[in-house]
């Protein structure tokens, strides 16, 4: 691993970019704005500028950097990006009920669940407005297909968040809509807008895509091992709203008649006492299935890392090297 991760990656990708990420911002700034409602604002404002790493759009900014791009429509690319990051966002609070998010209260807590949805619908357009304006049907199509994915999986993870049919397989469909899709679209959209060659625009892809799954495998699994200092969730909060994790989806495939009543209770039924969270940690521990969903984690970042080679030798791809050794790092 790079020594350069005690500076986090995130961090000195922010600092390579900060002239673009400012540029970034005075756009999201400027079409988050409504001369008719200001309650849009007001929302987007709450989230927008609640600290969040902008890890998303930069990942659009330095994918073009890397690729050699002489223009600015990869700055409202990364706003596009945002925008339906932020969009998503609304809406998954309203549909998890949500109170907090990034220690703050969430918007349909301080306003109402139609606001942010609207809201949310009103940034979705803003996106798909700003993607147009670069003039390029592939970046279009991209991010068009992204929007989908995102949703379907959304809806995908409401119908086996809580099955205990739910195995592999579906998990890692849920964990590509919800989260990589995103990813991998705003990698992939940086080299379509600077000409990159198809194998670097599918190494982008691959890049983005891998990074994206280990990102979230990583944090379902601090879930039930994390500091919720640094993760800002208590330990089992994924467990308490009945969510089937990879953790727990490797521990069902393993139990015996007995532990898969114990599952079948908490988690379909939604029947949790007291000591239910211990004995999960116990029957995952049994089985060792946080180590092998951290296995798993390290792999997709080792396939983010290996998506790299084909890409220019550039600073840039050092540092997106790291981010993805970075991930990971969270759960040693």
């Amino acid at each position: 691993m790079n020594q350069s991760l005690a500076q986090k990656p995130h961090d000195q990708l922010a600092a390579a970019l900060s002239g673009e990420m400012e540029a970034v911002n005075r756009l999201i700034r400027t079409r988050m704005a409504s001369e008719h409602a200001p309650r849009i604002p007001e929302v987007t404002a709450h989230l927008v500028e609640a600290g969040g790493k902008r890890l998303r759009p930069m990942l659009t900014l330095a994918a073009a950097r890397m690729c050699a791009y002489e223009g600015e429509h990869h700055l409202k690319l990364a706003a596009t990006v945002e925008f339906i990051h932020t969009a998503t966002l609304l809406h998954d609070d309203v549909v998890d009920e949500s109170g907090q998010r990034r220690g703050r209260p969430t918007a349909n807590l301080l306003w109402d669940n139609k606001s942010s949805v609207l809201v949310g619908d009103y940034l979705f357009s803003r996106s798909f407005q700003l993607m147009v304006e670069t003039g390029n049907l592939q970046v279009l199509d991209i991010l068009a297909n992204a929007s989908a994915t995102i949703a379907e999986g959304e809806v995908l993870q409401m119908t086996a968040a809580q099955d205990l049919k739910t195995g592999e397989e579906i998990y890692l469909q849920v964990v590509r809509g919800k989260t990589a899709a995103l990813f991998s679209a705003a990698t992939e959209v940086g080299g379509v807008i600077a000409s990159a060659d198809e194998a670097q625009i599918k190494a982008l892809y691959d890049y983005g895509d891998a990074l994206g799954i280990a990102f979230q495998i990583a944090d379902d699994l601090l879930d039930y091992q994390g500091d919720s200092k640094v993760t800002g969730k208590n330990i089992g909060d994924d467990f308490r709203e009945r969510k089937l994790t990879l953790p727990v989806i490797k521990a069902v495939a393993q139990a015996t008649d007995e532990e898969r009543e114990f599952w079948r209770r908490t988690i379909e039924k939604g029947r949790q006492q007291d000591g239910d969270l211990e004995q999960a940690l116990a029957l995952m521990d049994k089985y060792a299935t946080l180590a092998a969903t951290r296995d798993d984690a390290n792999g997709w970042a080792n396939k983010a890392k290996a998506a790299l080679s084909v890409l220019p030798d550039h600073p840039i791809r050092q540092m997106l090297s790291d981010l993805a050794d970075y991930v990971v790092a969270r759960l040693n």
